[in-house]
């Protein structure tokens, strides 16, 4: 949308100029402000009125461009990939109504998110402190949902293949910025990424520092998350959050856990919150499909990660279901195939979201590789996750790997998801 507000001040009958108090003042302004936010094409009578105060014509100008911009920054003003999947939702998630698990026995989020839930835990007042920083920063800052980019792929999946279409981001510094200008709530990346731009900008990003990795460089290829750095080190930059990958299911699962516990365990005495990337590994769980985003296997590793006290679970979207029978392993019931799910990735994503203690711990999902539909998925995910119940998303190939404009474009598509309030909790 595009206004151009000199047009609109030359409009206005200048001899209707009049001096009000004060408070009648702020009190009209305040009215107008949220009307203007709330219906930002109807704003003509709007820039008329408030001419009627003896305010100076550049004053007004710069006034209502900080209103505008700050209806860009809640999502108030429409974005067009949120409003092109509005109109064609084709597989219906927007009008799905949940029929397993209702909405009112979980724990939403919420403006007050940290007081209801985690107030009551054992999380000292420095975690929680943590917490409020990271639900409190960015565009969805206050809302209680939480948008990160992480950007550890540079290891996980190697820095050509994850940074070549961008070379850009082969410098820290333009992860971080495309956090910062993307108005995410943390950057998450290892302890180099951030440790050699700490001093610059832990103060005005949440740092979550990535410590274990699982590196490609080991002939042939293993798949073993081992740690590249200490807490304290995250700690001593000034981290927010720490991240750990755990493979439940794989032959190191047994040795991950431990070390991962010990990991949050010491994160959380030194007042920084804990994301446990959720993930499942076993050859065995390709069967005839891949199991590795099954519900009920996937719910499972969320159950095992908030054990450890992961306050945020990190976690794939669900594909499929049934992982447990078709594998003929481990211990399941009848119920969570017929009650507790459907074949709806919203019942699929709520399974997850009901092992993380029915969202006492945040699920978010993950945004998945980069394609030739990012947009389009990348809010589906997001609606699916927001439907579901959970805290948001953590997306970061969709993201860095185009121009800076459209990653920032992309981020901010997912972000205006939770922002819209027509997007309910189904």
């Amino acid at each position: 949308m595009k206004i151009n507000f000199r047009k609109n001040f030359d409009k206005a009958d200048k001899s209707t100029e009049k001096c009000y108090g004060t408070m009648h003042f702020y009190f009209y302004i305040k009215t107008h402000i949220r009307l203007f936010l709330c219906f930002p094409y109807e704003t003509e009578e709007i820039f008329v009125d408030v001419l009627k105060f003896p305010w100076g014509r550049n004053k007004l100008i710069v006034f209502f461009t900080k209103i505008l911009k700050m209806a860009m920054i809640r999502g108030m003003l429409m974005n067009k990939y949120v409003e092109e999947f509005k109109r064609n939702d084709k597989s219906g998630l927007l009008q799905y109504n949940c029929k397993t698990m209702d909405k009112s026995k979980l724990h939403l989020p919420g403006p007050d998110f940290i007081n209801e839930v985690f107030l009551q835990s054992d999380r000292s007042v420095a975690v929680l402190n943590s917490l409020s920083r990271i639900r409190n920063t960015g565009r969805l800052g206050g809302t209680g949902y939480i948008s990160i980019l992480p950007v550890d792929q540079g290891i996980e999946h190697s820095a050509a293949a994850s940074f070549a279409p961008n070379p850009e981001y082969f410098d820290p510094e333009n992860i971080v910025k495309l956090a910062i200008e993307g108005g995410c709530s943390a950057v998450a990346s290892t302890l180099g990424v951030l440790g050699i731009v700490s001093r610059k900008y832990a103060h005005k990003i949440p740092f979550v520092v990535k410590l274990n990795h699982n590196e490609l460089m080991t002939y042939p290829n293993k798949f073993d998350q081992i740690y590249f750095g200490h807490v304290q080190q995250a700690y001593d930059m000034g981290a927010a959050a720490i991240g750990a990958t755990i493979y439940f299911g794989s032959e190191e699962s047994t040795r991950q856990i431990q070390e991962t516990t010990e990991a949050f365990q010491l994160a959380h005495e030194l007042g920084m919150v804990t994301i446990l990337w959720c993930y499942l590994r076993n050859n065995a769980f390709k069967a005839d499909r891949d199991y590795h985003t099954s519900a009920d296997l996937t719910g499972q590793a969320n159950h095992l990660g908030v054990t450890i006290e992961a306050d945020i679970i990190k976690q794939k979207l669900p594909t499929n279901n049934g992982g447990f029978k078709a594998l003929k392993f481990g211990k399941t019931h009848d119920k969570v195939y017929s009650e507790l799910t459907s074949d709806n990735p919203i019942d699929l994503t709520r399974y997850q979201l009901a092992n993380c203690y029915m969202g006492r711990a945040g699920l978010i999902n993950s945004g998945g590789a980069s394609g030739d539909n990012d947009f389009h998925e990348a809010v589906e995910t997001a609606v699916i996750n927001k439907r579901a119940g959970g805290s948001g998303l953590i997306c970061g190939r969709k993201a860095f790997q185009r121009s800076m404009k459209d990653g920032v474009a992309l981020l901010n598509a997912i972000q205006d998801v939770y922002l819209d309030k027509s997007i309910t909790i189904a």
